[in-house]
């Protein structure tokens, strides 16, 4: 995973909401605790790091408490309604893989068979393609798996790091991993707790809590896990007889187009800010207006949407910073970024 995309994950907060994407972090599941082998903390960290995707089958579960206001956009911002949110993953540990999410018109359902990546849906009557290489930011919810690894990669060098127990997740054995930030990070989030599975090593479970909370600002995991290779029929797609076929593509702008910047990352670790532009939204802007609080600076005008677990500041131009981190710290690297 790309070090701007861990730092969108990461984050858990308001601005993952306003840029549309998905967010991890969950508890670890319910069940009484496996006895297994003890494991170094840094031990369990570089296997995780090593270990190869599994093929599976499960359901995901996404718990939101951070009383996010109602947010325009599609799938993502969906799964971060304040509740509870389920949707299907599959993946042959090949590179290939399938996402359903229900929604309100019918279904989403993402498929990727390594070279062409597919959004349909059913509501919409209506069938997105991407080709490879080009899909980034197609919208699919991330693997929790992958993701988390991700985010145990990044924030692994700004943590203290341990191993608090075990547990079982989705029917599996799995270790408690707890990544806790050194006292020189600026961020809201007081730790990450990932469940790690005891033989494949990949996360099944990642929770994120915040400063003055016992319980998870945002959740998601696997509460239902098939480690078995799926049928491979599930990662062919074509779209049905009357659907409308649009290219998602992205393409070089040509001379005289307006160029989106890139991303860029203000800091590393806990207190990582990403600068970006969103596209333009008078809805998004609205909500912006509605329960965002208003600022200014030298940057120029604009509004913070925050939460427990982190805070966007988005400018009346359509800039955006996110981060799990204190107003200040956005306000900074905002500055910073020309």
């Amino acid at each position: 995973m790309k070090r701007r995309s861990v730092v969108l994950t990461a984050t858990a907060g308001t601005a993952a909401g306003v840029l549309g994407l998905t967010v991890l972090a969950l508890p670890a599941g319910a069940g009484a605790a496996p006895e297994l082998p003890p494991v170094a903390a840094e031990q369990l960290v570089e296997s995780v790091m090593r270990a190869d995707p599994p093929a599976l089958t499960g359901t995901v579960s996404v718990d939101n408490a951070l009383g996010l206001p109602a947010l325009p956009g599609g799938e993502a911002s969906q799964l971060l309604a304040d509740g509870t949110n389920r949707f299907q993953v599959w993946a042959d540990g090949q590179g290939r893989h399938r996402v359903s999410v229900p929604s309100h018109g019918g279904e989403l359902t993402m498929v990727d068979d390594g070279t062409t990546a597919w959004k349909w849906d059913s509501g919409e009557q209506t069938a997105t393609r991407t080709q490879h290489p080009e899909r980034a930011g197609h919208g699919a919810p991330a693997d929790p798996a992958a993701a988390a690894r991700g985010i145990i990669g990044e924030l692994r060098k700004t943590s203290e790091v341990s191993v608090d127990g075990t547990a079982s997740v989705a029917g599996r054995d799995a270790y408690e991993l707890v990544l806790t930030p050194k006292p020189t990070e600026r961020t809201l989030l007081r730790q990450v707790r990932v469940a790690v599975d005891a033989e494949k090593r990949v996360p099944l479970e990642l929770s994120v809590l915040t400063n003055g909370s016992a319980d998870p600002a945002l959740k998601i995991g696997f509460t239902s896990l098939d480690m078995t290779a799926p049928d491979p029929g599930l990662f062919r797609f074509e779209p049905p007889a009357g659907a409308k076929v649009e290219d998602g593509s992205r393409h070089a702008p040509e001379p005289g187009d307006h160029a989106v910047p890139e991303h860029q990352v203000v800091g590393e670790g806990w207190d990582s800010t990403l600068v970006t532009k969103v596209p333009e939204s008078p809805e998004l802007r609205q909500v912006a207006e509605r329960t965002g609080k208003p600022v200014s600076g030298p940057w120029g005008n604009g509004w913070i949407l925050g939460t427990a677990a982190g805070n966007a500041l988005l400018t009346s131009d359509g800039r955006v910073a996110v981060g799990a981190v204190p107003e200040q710290v956005l306000v900074a690297a905002l500055g910073e970024v020309r």
